[in-house]
């Protein structure tokens, strides 16, 4: 098939989103191979500037692409997977030197899902070790570079996922979200990041624990349709919450109701509390608190019902050292299994310090400590399911403190200091994960120094639509993609 894009302009197939090169492809303006040979190009150029993935596929893509177009709203549309998932043929090291010879043909539903859209799979992303940090610089892969500037991280463990999409190697990639993982690193990239609601989107793996039961799968995106044709996409079809759908972007028709993708309306404006303390009852830098304030301001100039509230009340003390208990916990596992195969010995010298000293005090607690996660996650769930029943939407900021320069968060910084320096950071997102709530990163604004911040929504489980409608709008109204050009147009 001839191309109708001149040449000068297949060096601009990056500016689309995933929706958009889709598009591309049904309206005969470009070939699918085209289209992986210019992302492929670009790839190969801006890879070696941030360092976002650890594996390529390019060969086994460019092979099995013909020139049939493929069906599906991302049909054809290049796409990579984080390095903490498993996908037939390819390594699968989890951001640790103790896997850096794993390779996996295991296939599972979400796998399954990815040929059943037809994203074309060209590599994997960088993340930390087993996703346990909230910054992408590995003792296995390196450090993945923010595009924003490259002396500050891409945040994680999504880094390399967010660098990525940021950079415009690919319009979407998938991140997973135990804590903060997509919106934490969308929110330092200037992505729209989106958490679904815990159970909503077709597994990665068979196995879970306490802690791999916090982890939800999605996308980092630069357009909110991208991350809602994903949902659509990979959401459980078969049972549990009644389905998403594709949520199409909503017309504001006036100041007191919403029209959201099937044109039904909410006779009134969201009801939207914030509030600008974390979970340990840190306040925000000034910086921070403006970047909140903006996005209520902008919230009420859409016609919402914006109002101040207390944080949830939970103890955020426990909850912190619950979260790494079940973290500790899982990791106990992977290094008594891998003891088995490479001896103690092997896994102590191939695991970060932090890893092992995670494991090492996760070992001295007693029974009753080790049980306190399930327990406490049970009650904290409990707890959000009623909070604010006033609100329909919770506002906050989605990190406690600017994003911050590479070897902020490294793994080589001890145990105690590193938990202390991510609950700094990242105090506002864990919760959702432990009560199974949808909650997104949008980049409406930017710092004082010109990197982007994120302003974090969540809503109750299963009102995934509610949030999407929302995201469209804010779109709209404070739209980002400009700033993102400007970004992927100087990598």
């Amino acid at each position: 098939m001839a191309s109708d894009i001149q040449e000068d302009g297949m060096n601009e197939i990056w500016k689309y989103d995933g929706v958009g090169q889709a598009d591309l492809l049904k309206r005969g303006e470009l070939s699918p191979r085209e289209l992986l040979e210019a992302t492929i190009r670009r790839i190969e150029r801006i890879e070696p500037q941030i360092h976002a993935l650890t594996a390529t596929r390019f060969e086994q893509a460019l092979q099995s692409v013909d020139d049939q177009v493929p069906g599906g709203r991302l049909g054809g549309v290049p796409f990579l997977v984080k390095d903490l998932i498993s996908y037939p043929g390819m390594p699968l090291t989890f951001g640790s030197r103790l896997f850096r010879m794993n390779q996996t043909d295991e296939e599972s539903p979400f796998t399954a899902r990815i040929q059943e859209a037809n994203l074309r799979m060209l590599g994997k992303t960088t993340t930390s070790e087993f996703g346990l940090l909230g910054s992408t610089e590995s003792l296995l892969s390196g450090v993945s570079r923010n595009p924003w500037n490259a002396a500050r991280s891409a945040t994680g463990s999504s880094g390399g996922s967010a660098a990525a999409v940021a950079a415009g190697m690919v319009p979407l990639a998938h991140a997973n979200d135990g804590g903060g993982s997509i919106r934490i690193p969308a929110s330092a990239c200037g992505l729209f990041g989106f958490k679904p609601s815990s159970g909503r989107i077709v597994p990665t793996s068979f196995y879970t624990n306490d802690f791999s039961d916090l982890v939800v799968d999605h996308v980092v995106t630069r357009s909110v349709r991208d991350s809602a044709a994903f949902l659509d996409l990979f959401e459980k079809k078969e049972k549990g919450y009644p389905p998403v759908g594709f949520i199409e972007s909503p017309v504001q028709s006036s100041s007191d109701h919403l029209v959201t993708h099937s044109g039904d309306s909410k006779a009134r404006p969201l009801r939207i509390g914030y509030y600008s303390r974390s979970l340990l009852g840190a306040d925000v830098p000034a910086e921070i608190q403006d970047i909140l304030m903006k996005t209520v301001r902008l919230c009420e100039e859409l016609g919402h019902d914006v109002r101040p509230i207390d944080p949830p009340a939970v103890d955020g003390r426990a909850l912190s050292d619950a979260f790494f208990t079940a973290a500790g916990a899982a990791m106990d596992g992977v290094a008594r299994f891998m003891e088995g195969i490479v001896g103690p010995i092997g896994v102590e010298s191939m695991l970060e310090p932090f890893t092992l000293s995670l494991i090492e005090w996760y070992r001295s607690l007693s029974i009753e400590a080790r049980n306190l996660p399930a327990e406490l996650f049970q009650r904290t769930s409990l707890l959000m399911q009623q909070f604010a029943p006033e609100c329909d939407i919770f506002l906050s900021p989605v990190t406690g403190i600017p994003t911050p320069e590479i070897g902020f968060l490294a793994p080589i910084i001890g145990r105690e200091e590193l938990i202390r320096r991510t609950e700094v950071f990242a105090g506002f997102t864990p919760v959702h994960n432990i009560a199974g709530m949808p909650a997104m990163s949008v980049p409406l604004f930017q710092l004082p120094d010109g990197m982007p911040c994120g302003s974090h929504f969540a809503a109750r489980r299963g009102e995934e639509a509610l949030l999407l409608g929302l995201a469209y709008q804010l779109e709209q109204a404070a739209p980002w993609h400009d700033r993102l050009l400007a970004i992927m147009e100087r990598m």
